[in-house]
């Protein structure tokens, strides 16, 4: 017989996010003390750890990260091809000047 989804009010979800921070035991011991199915604590605290950094105004390091990677690949794309322009035209005055 399927259990009855609970529904935790958003006090009780901030306090089992604190009571693991400051726990230093591990989202599974914590999650069994409570209760409660670990990955339900783990969708907790990271969603504790999104909001927290929408409230500095920056986005989560992940994202950020990935915005530079991405800006990275960019640059490296343009230079490749600057480079092989001018290898063909380094190649190209080579040949004239012969």
């Amino acid at each position: 017989m399927p259990r009855k989804r609970g529904s935790f009010t958003d006090s009780y979800k901030a306090e089992a996010v604190k009571l693991y921070q400051e726990s230093g035991q591990s989202i599974a011991e914590v999650a069994k003390g409570l209760g409660l199915n670990e990955t339900t604590l783990g969708y907790w605290i990271k969603k504790a750890g999104e909001a927290r950094a929408a409230g500095d105004g920056e986005p989560p390091p992940a994202q950020q990260e990935l915005k530079r990677i991405r800006d990275l690949e960019a640059e490296v794309r343009r230079l490749n091809l600057e480079n092989a322009f001018l290898k063909k035209a380094s190649a190209y005055f080579a040949s004239q000047s012969l």
